[in-house]
């Protein structure tokens, strides 16, 4: 219960207004009081995320980043485009998933010093900022440059990375704005954007997204979207192997990829013909998982311009309650599904399946992207000022995974255990004698913790030691 103090106190003047109500306000907890006073101090509850700013300034994205907004001067007193693409990134950070979320960081004192920026960005600004991008050519001329700096920031693998593309429908129900549409989602036919994402599988780096209206088809682009990301790559990010769910089973496509001679593996769709293969007597091999049974053939879609190599499996439902795969009705108690593949016969059956489940991981990206980088709730009035917020947003996950393979953390680290961690420190700032001091609220046992992330993070040598991911 809080309750407001009462000033009792009798005045002799009586000239003065009687006072009621002072500041202090006593919060009873049970058998204790505590006195709730405002304080003056320049105090911040995202102090934390000066460690992400050190980081950023060793990999100079302000200047680069500047390069690349297509924004051009107003007037003197207009905020920066740059400052405005900061400040909306620090908002994401700290949580928020709409604009006027980021704006309300507007009044931290500690954000602005560490970034280097006059104030961090109201909803109008960001509004504006936003407004520039008002066409395809401007998002991008500006976003291309965005993901192949975030390529670039990958080692080359000897063997290659495995690229995986998916989409995911963000509910918009109000409707109201450029690209809604009634299409597919979780929750069934509803009012929505369609984003197609790439993400590489090893790092979870996303390759690229574009914006989709709602009632786009899961392929609708993929093959103009997969050009440019091939036309984009750096040299030394060699694919060495493309995932793709059934929504992907689109022949001009899957022909692109076998002229690239990039190998792929993608999920079929379960068309009448499909099952009846199953139940024509198929031929089922055994395999070293318990419960698990392969076929191997050759089909050709009735939309397909030639006969590609399928890989069916099946699984005993009792075995793997939980596993993916479809239930068909004339085949009880098991699951199947049905995979194209550009793998040559040597690659066995059960290889291919393997290969193919990794491609869960790209689920969990755009789980993580959903409800910790605002995608469901950064949406404007117009389309293309919708795709740059999702794409700057994409590109702040881009950030925090690149900020936690610096520090040498091999798990993966999600945005909610990052703000827990470190960026949810609370500082105390302060200018005495022209020296900034910044102050931050660690407690004593995880001092020294932190004492090696600052000596990570600016560390002129890569390779020096990984800090743990925990105090």
């Amino acid at each position: 219960m809080v309750v407001f103090v009462k000033d009792k106190r009798k005045r002799t003047h009586s000239g003065s207004a009687h006072q009621t109500v002072t500041g202090a306000i006593r919060l009873k907890t049970g058998q204790r009081t505590i006195r709730i006073l405002p304080s003056h101090q320049k105090l911040s509850g995202h102090a934390g995320q000066t460690t992400f700013w050190g980081f950023l300034a060793i990999k100079k994205l302000r200047g680069a980043l500047s390069q690349w907004l297509p924004h051009r001067p107003t007037s003197p007193n207009a905020s920066k485009p740059v400052e405005t693409a900061l400040g909306f990134i620090a908002g994401i950070l700290a949580g928020a998933d709409r604009l006027t979320r980021i704006a309300h960081l507007r009044g931290d004192p500690v954000l602005p010093e560490v970034m280097e920026i006059r104030k961090l960005p109201s909803q109008s600004t960001l509004s504006r900022f936003l407004a520039v991008f008002d066409g395809a050519a401007k998002n991008l001329r500006c976003f291309r440059a965005a993901w192949r700096w975030g390529m670039n920031q990958l080692p080359a693998r000897q063997k290659g990375y495995i690229l995986d593309l998916d989409g995911t429908g963000l509910l918009h129900e109000d409707g109201q704005q450029e690209g809604v549409r009634v299409g597919h989602t979780r929750v069934g036919l509803k009012p929505c954007l369609q984003p197609l994402l790439a993400v590489f599988a090893e790092t979870k780096i996303c390759a690229q997204m574009w914006l989709r209206a709602g009632n786009s088809h899961a392929a609708s682009n993929v093959v103009a979207f997969f050009q440019e990301l091939i036309a984009n790559k750096p040299s030394h990010v060699r694919i060495r192997l493309v995932r793709a769910d059934s929504g992907f089973q689109y022949d001009p496509w899957l022909c692109l990829l076998e002229q690239m001679g990039l190998p792929y593996i993608v999920a079929a769709d379960f068309s009448q013909r499909i099952k009846s293969i199953i139940k024509k007597g198929t031929r089922w091999e055994a395999t070293a998982l318990a419960g698990v049974e392969v076929a191997d053939l050759v089909y050709e879609s009735p939309s397909a311009s030639r006969a590609r190599r399928v890989v069916l499996i099946r699984r005993r439902s009792e075995d793997d309650p939980r596993g993916g795969g479809k239930l068909l009705i004339d085949c009880p108690g098991y699951k199947y599904q049905a995979l194209v593949t550009s793998l040559p016969p040597r690659v066995s059956p059960l290889e291919v399946w393997l290969e193919y489940n990794g491609r869960a991981g790209i689920e969990n990206v755009i789980k993580e992207l959903r409800h910790g980088f605002g995608l469901a709730g950064l949406c404007c009035k117009k389309f293309f000022a919708t795709e740059a917020a999702l794409s700057l947003a994409v590109f702040t996950y881009n950030l925090s995974v690149l900020f936690a393979q610096h520090l040498g953390w091999l798990e993966r680290v999600t945005i909610g255990t990052l703000r827990f961690r470190l960026f949810g420190c609370a500082g105390i700032i302060s200018n005495c004698q022209g020296q900034t001091t910044l102050k931050l609220g660690i407690p004593r046992d995880k001092q020294p913790w932190w004492l090696r992330i600052w000596q990570k993070i600016l560390s002129p040598f890569p390779n020096c030691n990984a800090v743990g991911q925990s105090p």
